[in-house]
């Protein structure tokens, strides 16, 4: 059996969220057509006959202007702890950009193999455009493996699996085989009502947005970690939290018909992950600033709701 942690770096917006739920074949990691949607070092786990891979999805490279990109730049350094291997994703319908070539600089300071993930293959008109891109990035970097793949479709996907596991030292797994994330329940709920106000909201909200789960009951309770569905009625309340009085208004609506939208997707998005009937209220409040208080973006890290540091 072969073990090991891979943690999945790249700008802001390459697909990386989208990479780790196609490998863990389900929903773990929100989504969503804005840059820095992902704000925590995220596990996806991935067990197969040969060994068990820990892919940890991170935020986005940038430079941070605010205590929340602060923090996340932190869970960029988090998700390499103790990585056996990284693995760089790349737009690859793209030209290389300077974004990518940070990303690649970052990636290199923490002295582990590297592997290149050229994602978003499927967006190519032709394949023969893929070839002065690779060439680009071997000449930038050594990496162990360049793989051009589509996280959309899954083509090449497979053989990442494959190529990745060759490389990992031989260790027993981390996990039980049927555990897929590190994620608790309130938190992973929080996130998928987060995707549902960045979708509904496009541009006016989503890098403003906060939401915490506040009460949580459910009649059998069981981990978000294992592949196992809730039994009978969840019900849950969430606040979500903005930084001004105006993206409220707009986050509710007229006659609260934005925030009914957001709550009936989340909803749905909720019972199609536990497998149970879900009653959701949501509210919202405006906490001026969050983004630049250290303790609210403290209260925003699911490490804290598990024991960690």
């Amino acid at each position: 059996m072969k073990a090991g942690l891979v943690a999945i770096l790249g700008r802001p917006n390459v697909g990386k969220s989208t990479l780790l739920n196609r490998l863990v074949g389900t929903k773990i990691s929100i989504t969503a057509n804005k840059p820095q949607t992902t704000r925590d070092a995220i596990q996806g786990i991935v067990t197969n006959p040969e060994g068990q891979i820990v892919f940890i999805d991170s935020p986005g490279i940038h430079e941070p202007r605010q205590e929340l990109g602060k923090r996340m730049m932190r869970e960029v350094k988090r998700a390499t702890s103790g990585c056996s291997l990284v693995l760089v994703l790349v737009d690859g319908s793209r030209n290389p950009g300077q974004g990518d070539t940070d990303a690649i600089e970052t990636a290199r300071n923490f002295k582990v193999p590297l592997m290149l993930g050229l994602n978003k293959i499927d967006l190519l008109k032709s394949k023969h455009l893929l070839l002065p891109r690779i060439k680009h990035y071997r000449d930038i970097q050594t990496f162990e493996e360049l793989v051009p793949i589509s996280a959309q479709s899954g083509e090449n996907v497979d053989l990442l699996v494959k190529l990745i596991m060759e490389r990992l030292p031989e260790a027993p797994p981390f996990y039980p085989e049927d555990y897929i994330t590190d994620q608790p329940e309130k938190f992973l709920a929080a996130e998928f009502i987060r995707e549902k106000v960045i979708e509904s909201t496009q541009q006016e909200v989503p890098h403003s947005v906060a939401v915490i789960v506040d009460q949580w009951t459910q009649e059998k309770p069981r981990s978000t970690k294992r592949k196992q569905k809730l039994q009978g009625l969840l019900k849950l309340s969430a606040t979500v939290y903005v930084e001004r009085a105006g993206q409220k208004k707009i986050l509710v609506g007229s006659q609260g018909a934005m925030l009914k939208q957001v709550g009936s997707s989340a909803r749905k998005q909720l019972e199609s992950w536990f497998g149970s009937q879900v009653f959701l209220e949501l509210f919202v409040k405006v906490q001026p600033k969050w983004r630049e208080q250290k303790k609210f973006v403290q209260s925003l890290d699911f490490h804290q709701m598990i024991g960690g540091s």
